[in-house]
């Protein structure tokens, strides 16, 4: 029997009046939930945030320095310079090393763009090399042979919150009497291993660290920070004159310095998620192994390393993929409501902004290789089963098909 006209055309405007098919009251994916974070800690951060309004002091003072000496506690490093955010403490780092116009310093190419960009600022000439396939972390090889008698510092990134192969790089700088500044924006908590067994947290390793407090870092602020780490007391005095004008006492500046300085407010809640950070990593860990274990033994898809030496921070969950449109994942993936990000589409040595330098010359295989391939997950301290579940389905639902 047919169905009358006016029955079907009921039946159609129903289902197009339905809202989109969910099986669940899943929370809306992001790639960083710090909403989320914030409730946890709600009562913490809001005792403390409003104990610095009541007592007025919003630059300096106790509360900042409190934060200082707790996260050199955490990270065995003498001394912390807080600072207004992880580009400043890049600079401030090369300020203090006497780093001039048409020094050299190594540094990788895959990796944020403020690592080399303060080199540039200062007319020091980045000397982009390649990266590890495995890591996405500088190859020391490639430094060994990128040193000319211009060099005078390495930057190793802890990208995605794996280590650098730091033993050999520190190897490597002493060899040649090189400075290495840490560019631990990424890997805040990550514990490298020496071949001795002796361990320590990165950024406490080179000579000087430096870190951010970008708000989806592993240790976010709710604005903007950073901080630099240091052993040595002379460079640590230095790093502070140069972060205050140059100053050691008030309205006497005795080098060049600039204006740099984390405000009260933000120390205060970040002295409370200190408190939290190696309970987030944890999360943060579960996560990357969920992960890891839904995916393990597809051939599109390649996990992030792990290498024995450190322990995995995971600030980005990082995948390379193989035989995989990766634009047409990510489009479909949005689709899904799921959020995905390529960190970084175009390496440093391809940016417009180092032409005159001939940055496009340098011959970086596996960098230009990694960039085409890349592709990250959303991973945070908020992640539930269930929404790395519906995740994980997604994504090998897009590349089983585009394998048949």
């Amino acid at each position: 029997m047919a169905i009358p006209l006016k029955l079907l055309t009921y039946f159609a405007t129903q289902i197009v009046s339905l809202p989109p098919f969910n099986l669940s009251n899943m929370r809306p994916l992001q790639m960083v939930d710090t909403a989320t974070q914030y409730q946890k800690i709600k009562k913490e951060v809001d005792a403390a945030v409003i104990s610095v309004m009541e007592s007025a002091q919003f630059i300096g003072g106790k509360v900042v320095n409190d934060f200082a000496n707790n996260l050199a506690a955490y990270n065995g490093s003498r001394h912390v310079i807080p600072c207004a955010n992880g580009t400043d403490a890049l600079q401030i780092a090369m300020m203090a090393l006497d780093l001039k116009a048409g020094d050299e310093v190594i540094t990788p190419s895959f990796t944020y763009i403020a690592t080399v960009e303060v080199a540039a600022l200062l007319g020091i000439k980045p000397i982009f090399v390649e990266v590890d396939k495995h890591t996405f972390c500088i190859d020391p090889e490639a430094i060994e042979k990128a040193i000319t008698p211009k060099t005078k510092a390495i930057v190793p990134v802890h990208l995605y919150g794996h280590a650098a192969e730091m033993e050999t790089i520190m190897s490597i700088a002493k060899k040649h009497n090189l400075f290495v500044i840490e560019d631990n924006a990424q890997g805040i908590g990550n514990v490298y291993t020496f071949s001795d067994g002796t361990q320590k947290k990165t950024g406490s390793i080179g000579h000087i660290g430096c870190t951010s407090f970008y708000p989806s870092k592993n240790l976010g602020a709710f604005g903007d920070g950073g901080a630099i780490f240091t052993d040595d007391d002379a460079l640590a005095l230095k790093l502070r004159m140069i972060a205050s004008h140059g100053q050691q006492k008030r309205y006497y500046h005795d080098i060049v310095g600039c204006n740099s300085r984390l405000d009260a407010i933000q120390a205060a809640i970040l002295d409370i998620k200190l408190r939290h950070l190696d309970e987030y990593i944890d999360a943060r860990r579960a996560a990357a192994d969920f992960y890891d274990q839904a995916f393990a033994g597809n051939n599109k898809i390649e996990v992030p390393f792990r290498a024995n030496n450190n322990l995995h921070v995971f600030h980005q969950y990082t995948l390379i993929l193989h035989d995989v449109n990766r634009d047409e994942l990510s489009e479909y993936l949005a689709g899904k409501g799921i959020p995905s990000m390529i960190y970084y589409p175009v390496p440093a040595h391809r940016q417009k902004m180092f032409d005159h330098l001939g940055g496009s010359d340098f011959n970086l295989p596996v960098t230009d290789w990694l960039t085409e391939r890349v592709i990250s997950l959303p991973i945070h301290t908020e992640l539930d089963h269930e929404q790395q579940q519906y995740i994980v389905d997604h994504v090998l639902s897009f590349v089983n098909k585009a394998s048949l």
